[in-house]
């Protein structure tokens, strides 16, 4: 598929992320919309799909039929949800396609089922498409590994008011890169809730707060707590394009790419 033009379809492309992908896919080389979906019922059903997202018109329209993305495209972008992302990878399975979801608030369950379908087409899942916060969750868990356990580690991250998970998808995975720095599993270090007396902090912990309101699009840091210093590592999002950005270029990434569960660390050759 070399040297082609790559047919990627968009899940849920009336939405403010759908339309950011469509306008990535217009603008980058190699690139082409191959099919457009939303939901049963949705106004915008019929209209054109990049004409909606404020891009040239493309003749893409709006399709309710999910089979649509499967049959028409090479890749599927997916940033949906839970649920609309579970049956999209079935889908994927089945037609061998190259699947990139973005979607958050998955349960281990359905990571599980991703795996599953995984061992048919390429699959791209990161809580987070940016190449910062890959870079970060990278230096994360260099840091965690190289500082040990007598430093306190503390995730903080803030979002906008309509986020309905919590803590984000990003801040676990931030979780998850410390804990793979220090040999350990996330759950059976982390301190997600914090009321009341809640006694002294507990010596390998790795702490959540989180943060809602405005329009935040997404900032996320993580504090290095020592005795006489204190470490901050910080990435702040200031538009959801560089999401959008992230999803096109793991898309092309994955083309030749065989069955397998991939990251946004092996698209970005950070390894594991």
């Amino acid at each position: 598929m070399a040297g082609t033009t790559m047919r990627m379809g968009v899940a849920g492309s009336a939405g403010r992320m759908g339309q950011m992908l469509i306008r990535e896919i217009g603008a980058t080389e190699g690139a082409v919309l191959g099919a457009a979906t939303e939901r049963p019922g949705h106004p915008d059903l019929g209209k054109d799909a990049s004409e909606r997202a404020g891009a040239s018109v493309s003749g893409v329209k709006i399709d309710p039929d999910s089979a649509v993305l499967f049959t028409a495209c090479d890749a599927v972008l997916d940033f949906t949800n839970p649920e609309t992302t579970m049956a999209h990878a079935a889908l994927a399975a089945q037609a061998r396609v190259v699947h990139v979801i973005g979607t958050t608030g998955l349960s281990a369950q359905q990571e599980a089922e991703l795996k599953r379908a995984a061992k048919h087409t390429a699959i791209v899942y990161a809580p987070n498409m940016s190449v910062g916060v890959n870079l970060l969750m990278a230096l994360v868990q260099r840091v965690a590994g190289i500082l040990g356990p007598d430093y306190d580690i503390e995730i903080v991250e803030m979002h906008h008011r309509h986020k309905v998970d919590a803590p984000s998808g990003t801040a676990l995975g931030l979780g998850r890169a410390a804990a793979a720095g220090r040999g350990v599993a996330l759950d059976s270090v982390a301190a997600r809730g914090r009321d009341g007396h809640t006694g002294p902090r507990r010596r390998g912990d790795i702490g959540f707060a989180v943060l809602r309101g405005g329009d935040v699009v997404g900032d996320h840091s993580v504090v290095f707590a020592g005795a006489a210093e204190r470490i901050e590592l910080t990435h702040r999002a200031a538009g959801r394009e560089l999401y959008a950005r992230g999803a096109v270029r793991a898309a092309l990434w994955a083309r030749d790419k065989g069955p397998g569960f991939y990251s946004m660390a092996d698209v970005l050759g950070l390894g594991s």
